[in-house]
């Protein structure tokens, strides 16, 4: 509690080498390059593995009931929320389910976006600022809204800089772009 109030969870910017040292310390996966902002809350960093080269931005909230990884070259903008628990409403004890999230290589979540327990984010995936995302999300598709739905395929010209990328309105929706676990529509069920 010490160590999240001094060093994690206050305004005031600190530098990601320290900060990273306590989540290692902590036994969390850290990579080389990784920057964390300020006031970021992560609950179980045991459960945490960050690839080379992360950008966790402010206000982040990361809840690991159960595995988050976090591949190489991803930025996951400020007021994010990772959160791998929730609970079945349905049932009369509101039993706990958790289910790991990972977010693969070169994706971007952006700013205020929330990621529910279960997903994968593709490779190359963009989440839009403010989505809510309830399923996995294909390969280089950008997606937007809640609940959040792909709105484009991202085309990266091998021989372009990293930063540049074409757009096509085209995604294959049907194969990828399919829920991470199972759900059933009816409370009577």
């Amino acid at each position: 509690m010490l160590v999240s109030g001094i060093f994690f969870q206050n305004p005031y910017p600190r530098r990601s080498r320290i900060r990273s040292a306590l989540l290692r310390a902590f036994g969390a996966k850290i990579g080389k390059g990784f920057r964390i902002g300020s006031n970021v809350n992560i609950s179980f960093p045991w459960r945490l593995a960050v690839g080379d080269h992360v950008w966790i931005g402010d206000d982040v909230g990361i809840l690991s009931l159960a595995q988050v990884t976090i591949e190489s070259n991803v930025c996951v903008a400020r007021r994010c929320y990772l959160c791998t628990g929730s609970h079945d409403f349905r049932r009369e004890d509101f039993d706990l389910k958790v289910a790991p999230i990972v977010i693969c290589k070169g994706s971007w979540i952006a700013i205020g976006s929330l990621i529910l327990a279960g997903v994968t984010i593709g490779e190359g995936a963009v989440v839009s600022g403010g989505s809510v995302v309830l399923k996995d999300v294909p390969a280089n598709c950008l997606v937007r809204g809640n609940p959040a739905e792909v709105v484009y395929e991202i085309i990266r010209d091998a021989g372009a800089a990293r930063i540049s990328a074409g757009v096509s309105r085209v995604c294959d929706r049907e194969k990828s772009f399919s829920p991470s676990f199972t759900t059933t529509h009816s409370i009577d069920s």
